[in-house]
């Protein structure tokens, strides 16, 4: 099983809102949506987005629920050009959005702002993938070690080039070794002053590709990932496990 990434889910409080913003500043398009009874689930990406690159999946429940961003999810990243990413920046600032680590800030390697939520939107330098496509997404760890192993283990992941050994901390990207470089990759930090972190509720799951759902899902439960949510539960159009931290990961299968 070495599925690439399908979607990352966050969930947001004003619809509307979040698809104007993502729809003017990332010039997202709607890829496709989901109408439910309680909730609305939104897919969004660039025009050209990669056959293999992943979506943002908005989800709005109806009960006009508050959410919690914790700290155990970090952030998402998208792509500009290598030259692009000072242009890029201020190009949002003057559609409005609020300036909040600028690349000066960041060494100009990148730079982040917000979502109407308070969603991290890293912007990094990137000479593949469509303008605003994702390049990973970040969740902390409190474990690298063991973080690796389970994407090592679970999913037949490997580590791809990104590595960052600092004196506080290190980063890892992970995603299946045969993955095309516009493919979203998972970031794992871990931080060496052996903090915990809560979970909160902003964030959603990342979802794998996989081209049988029920022998994926044996796969899982052979080598011992939790059974959270099993394709019976999910009427078998999908299902859920979780990382070694609680990170919700969803099972897809795509035409």
């Amino acid at each position: 099983m070495d599925g690439t990434f399908d979607h990352v889910m966050i969930r947001v409080e004003d619809l509307e809102e979040s698809l104007d913003w993502y729809q003017t500043h990332l010039n997202y398009e709607e890829k496709g949506r989901w109408e439910a009874e309680t909730f609305t689930n939104v897919f969004l990406g660039p025009e050209d987005v990669h056959e293999d690159g992943a979506l943002l999946e908005l989800t709005y429940n109806h009960d006009g629920r508050e959410y919690t961003m914790g700290d155990a999810w970090g952030h998402i990243a998208v792509r500009v050009p290598e030259d692009a990413l000072q242009e890029s920046y201020d190009q949002l600032m003057e559609e409005g959005v609020e300036d909040y680590r600028d690349p000066e800030s960041c060494g100009n390697r990148y730079a982040f702002v917000k979502d109407p939520d308070g969603h991290e939107i890293e912007i990094v330098k990137r000479d593949h993938g469509a303008k605003w496509s994702i390049d990973h997404t970040m969740v902390r760890v409190e474990d690298a070690d063991e973080a690796l192993g389970y994407w090592t283990r679970k999913f037949e992941y490997t580590e791809v080039p990104g590595r960052w050994e600092a004196d506080t901390f290190s980063n890892y990207f992970v995603a299946p070794e045969d993955a095309p470089e516009e493919a979203m990759k998972l970031e794992l930090t871990y931080n060496y002053d052996g903090r915990e972190y809560t979970m909160g509720d902003a964030w959603g799951h990342v979802a794998v590709r996989v081209d049988d759902l029920d022998d994926a899902w044996d796969a899982l439960l052979t080598r011992e990932a939790p059974d959270y949510r099993d394709p019976a539960s999910c009427d078998h159009n999908y299902a859920f496990t979780k990382d070694q931290d609680g990170h919700e990961v969803e099972l897809v299968t795509r035409d």
